[in-house]
């Protein structure tokens, strides 16, 4: 009965708009008050405060402010003239490019709505007056955006990693292959609406330009080499890797001797406050883990759940569904902290990989980037396309359909995103 209330005080909160964060931690203070008496609150600020400042989440504002300097300084302009004139020759070659700036841009920023917000703004316009409808440039730009946190780095994972206790390298590594595969999924239906809408080539392809821009944008490059590089090599770890995305996109930004100092300002804000709002989530999931924990919940759950089926796949099944459905009204961060914790028993007594199983959550919130109400990503590209957001999700259902057939062969096909991490780690 109590853990009734707790939920329904939990729902009603969050349907009268109070942050999540905030709604978490009363939630918890109620079962603990309820449970233990008012003397269990005298550890709560100790316990959050623990919780939000371990060490593997300063990542997470190194790779926003990261992300920050890279729109900042021009590199991003120079991966779009690169990649322009990579596969600007295919018809509707604009959205590819989108989707392959993506695919850069998300090796360093690690956040898909810093994605949207970065290339959407110069991007979805060109689009637009290239014949690309609105919601169509919308749908391209947000669906391609989600590959930023599937490809390393990830905040979501960094998330998962600390929820769940398990590597944040392998779990980087892990995102590799279904990245690439997801990747190009898009572009082959991104191709599609231009064979059907009959959208223009950009222009013929010169190797005198693409040598060009490939030397002008080889310093950008160094930022994923030494990412990846150095988190593969195990050279460092990933939050040392964000210091050093942080120091090497300062670099090549005064290289390219073009870093807008106001711009970089506001970067810098938007990115305080998103990193503040992880924090505050982080630390409000502390007390509600730790309660959920003394109260035998996920325990409990992973015994009800084994008692109808022990068999691992139909339990990624159960789970798959479940994450889906959650990606509907939450966003990445708080269905991580909230619901990672109570299905990590589940996943011990299962047998199932945490690694492969943060791929699979990490998967479905991508998904649940791109499908309303709540749908961070999609918004914000809607709001920068100008376009009705019912009308873009009727074009991005194709590119879901990508997203979700990714998610599909990284859960029963566990080889294929593994098998590097195999090889790396194992």
């Amino acid at each position: 009965m109590l853990m009734f209330v707790i939920f329904a005080a939990l729902v009603l909160m969050i349907c009268l708009n109070v942050p999540i964060a905030i709604a978490l931690a009363v939630s918890a203070v109620i079962g603990l008050v309820a449970t233990e008496g008012a003397g269990s609150l005298v550890t709560v600020a100790l316990d959050m405060y623990d919780g939000s400042t371990k060490f593997s989440l300063i990542a997470i504002p190194m790779f926003v402010l990261a992300g920050a300097i890279m729109n900042a300084g021009g590199i991003t302009d120079r991966l779009i003239n690169f990649v322009s004139a990579l596969i600007g020759f295919v018809r509707g070659g604009l959205a590819m490019i989108n989707i392959g700036v993506s695919l850069f841009f998300a090796e360093i920023s690690g956040s898909a709505v810093a994605d949207v917000a970065a290339l959407g703004s110069i991007l979805i316009p060109q689009m637009k007056k290239r014949g690309y409808s609105g919601p169509l440039a919308a749908a391209v730009t947000s669906s391609s955006a989600s590959l930023a946190i599937i490809i390393p780095p990830s905040i979501p994972m960094i998330l998962y990693a600390v929820s769940a206790g398990t590597s944040v390298e392998q779990l980087f590594v892990a995102g590799v292959v279904p990245g690439l595969i997801g990747a190009a999924g898009l572009m082959g239906v991104a191709y599609a609406f231009a064979r059907r809408y009959n959208l223009p080539v950009e222009e013929a392809f010169d190797m005198a330009r693409l040598r060009r821009t490939f030397v002008e944008a080889l310093p950008a490059f160094t930022l994923p080499i030494i990412i990846l590089g150095g988190i593969f090599g195990g050279f460092v770890t990933a939050t040392e890797a964000a210091g050093l995305a942080v120091i090497a996109a300062l670099l090549v930004g005064l290289w390219y001797r073009q870093i807008d100092i106001r711009h970089l300002k506001r970067a810098m804000l938007d990115g305080g406050i998103q990193t503040a709002v992880v924090m505050l989530l982080v630390a409000s999931s502390v007390l509600m883990g730790g309660f959920l924990t003394r109260a035998q919940v996920p325990q409990d759950l992973a015994a009800a759940i084994l008692d109808f089926t022990e068999n691992k796949y139909v339990i990624l099944l159960i789970l798959n569904v479940f994450f889906l459905v959650i990606g509907f009204f939450l966003h990445s961060a708080a269905a991580i902290i909230l619901v990672v914790p109570i299905v990590i028993p589940l996943i011990a007594a299962a047998g199932i990989d945490p690694v492969h199983f943060g791929l699979v959550v990490t998967l479905n919130l991508a998904i649940g980037q791109q499908t309303p109400p709540v749908a961070s990503v999609l918004i914000t590209a809607c709001t920068v396309a100008r376009a009705n957001i019912w009308e873009v999700s009727k074009v991005n259902v194709y590119f879901i359909a990508v997203l979700l057939t990714v998610l599909m062969i990284c859960t029963y096909v566990p080889a294929i995103p593994m098998f590097l991490v195999e090889y790396f780690y194992r």
